[in-house]
């Protein structure tokens, strides 16, 4: 991983198999704020894979019950202001993907239990050793099987 001015943040590139799909995945960890990330990922998305069905954000989401991971591509923002920043820099594109992970829905100020740490169960789920990274590689493994199948390759 290194600093990328170009990228707008910290990136890491590299090819790695996803179960048995070869792939060559660039990460992005946008430099900004996630609510004002936009531009970041706007430029890394210029600068590297140039079409929006190729990119996959990865996102907190308060309408999945946490521990979800729900795949989506396309569609508006559901009041997350990371994904509005996204899509407005993007100029009103919204077809990219989504991989939104559930916190579902604290006790008081969304914004407050969002910047909240992570319960210990959770931190155990994802991490890993944890079955929700292995969810989450499936996910990014379905998705470069369609990309490549959608250009023709096995």
């Amino acid at each position: 991983m290194s600093t990328d001015r170009t990228m707008g943040g910290v990136t890491g590139h590299s090819n790695v198999t996803l179960g048995e799909t070869a792939v060559s995945l660039t990460l992005l960890k946008p430099k900004p704020l996630m609510n004002i990330s936009g531009s970041s990922v706007a430029g890394a998305l210029r600068n590297s894979v140039k079409v929006p069905d190729a990119m996959i954000l990865i996102h907190d989401s308060l309408s999945h019950k946490p521990k979800a991971l729900s795949p989506k591509i396309g569609g508006s923002a559901n009041g997350h202001n990371g994904v509005r920043s996204i899509i407005s820099a993007l100029g009103g594109e919204t077809r990219f993907h989504r991989l939104r992970i559930g916190i579902g829905r604290g006790p008081g100020d969304a914004a407050g239990y969002v910047l909240s740490r992570l319960p210990e169960e959770e931190k155990l789920y994802w991490n890993g050793d944890g079955i929700g990274l292995d969810l989450i590689c499936n996910e990014l493994e379905r998705i470069a099987r369609k990309q490549l199948g959608s250009q023709g390759l096995p």
